[in-house]
């Protein structure tokens, strides 16, 4: 099998060493060319030309940043796409069940690859950038802002950087008094208004240490899309939210939040103009977001528990 191996060296758990024992490992039984990326955007332009020059299989060893664009450089293509968990949180390899390692997570891998086990998958999409797992508006989009302002520490500071983040654009940043955001459906029809929306093709929506943060538990890669809306932004609707995502119950109907499933089609108005993040990348803001799901437009190597 020719596989091209994507390395996005800066992220945050991705050592010299353990970028040479996964190359090493893959080498064993297939052909394998090993590329680092150097600047945002460069694993789309690196996975277009593996499906052009006809390799079968994209490994990306990065965070969900690097393995989105690889996405997004591979989605319609007959070639695969496999990751490995090399960023600080790695949501979408913990999706499939990955080892959060990315050395213990290679024995799982090359067991899915013999074993054939690939899924073709649907793809979200906003303004006509995909995304495997989720896109936020508003609130959590403002967060991945702040921290990525503050790149050079992101690979030090992990999890503590994102919780004052959080703190920072929750008393600084955000107007907890008038809903900003309109998600209207696409007959035209105003569905809710509200602070922070989640456009979900994948749950859970994130992990908080060890534990998922379920918003939509039986959500899965072959579904369309679910828009989860909060519609208060105060700490007596996110206290029991968080409590019961946390847990993994369900959510309840008066919980606060506007729960859309089976959505193909959805638009997010926003006055003033929203902040937006595809997953885990702050992409800007705008005034109008449109999103589409895309059904079995990526092949995807899964763990074969989960094939």
């Amino acid at each position: 099998m020719r596989v091209l191996f994507i390395v996005n060296s800066v992220a945050s758990s991705v050592t010299a060493r353990r970028r040479v024992v996964i190359h090493k490992a893959l080498s064993t039984d297939h052909d394998v060319t090993l590329a680092e990326t150097s600047r945002r955007g460069h694993a789309t332009r690196l996975a277009q030309s593996a499906a052009r020059d006809g390799y079968d299989l994209v490994v990306v060893l990065g965070g969900d940043g690097t393995l989105n664009e690889a996405a997004n450089g591979l989605a319609g293509t007959d070639t695969a796409l496999a990751t490995l968990p090399g960023g600080s949180t790695n949501v979408f390899a913990r999706i499939l069940g990955l080892p959060d390692d990315s050395v213990d997570a290679i024995g799982v891998l090359l067991e899915a690859i013999d074993a054939g086990s690939i899924r073709r998958i649907g793809l979200g999409a906003v303004e006509g950038r995909y995304f495997l797992f989720h896109c936020g508006v508003g609130f959590d989009a403002a967060v991945v802002e702040q921290v990525e302002r503050r790149g050079p520490w992101k690979r030090w500071a992990g999890h503590p950087l994102f919780v004052w983040a959080a703190l920072d654009t929750w008393f600084r940043r955000v107007n907890r008094k008038d809903p900003p955001l309109r998600i209207v459906g696409t007959d035209g029809q105003e569905c809710t208004t509200g602070f922070f929306t989640i456009v979900m093709n994948a749950n859970p929506y994130t992990f908080l240490g060890s534990r998922a943060f379920d918003l939509v538990k039986d959500l899965t890669l072959e579904d369309p899309l679910a828009v989860v809306t909060l519609e208060h932004l105060d700490l007596r609707t996110l206290g029991p939210v968080a409590s019961r995502a946390l847990t993994s119950r369900d959510l309840s109907p008066k919980s606060g939040l506007d729960i859309q499933r089976n959505v193909r089609s959805i638009v997010i108005e926003a006055d003033p103009p929203a902040p937006y993040q595809v997953d885990g990348d702050h992409l800007g803001s705008s005034k109008r977001l449109r999103f589409t799901w895309t059904p079995e437009h990526l092949s995807l190597v899964v763990p074969v528990d989960e094939a």
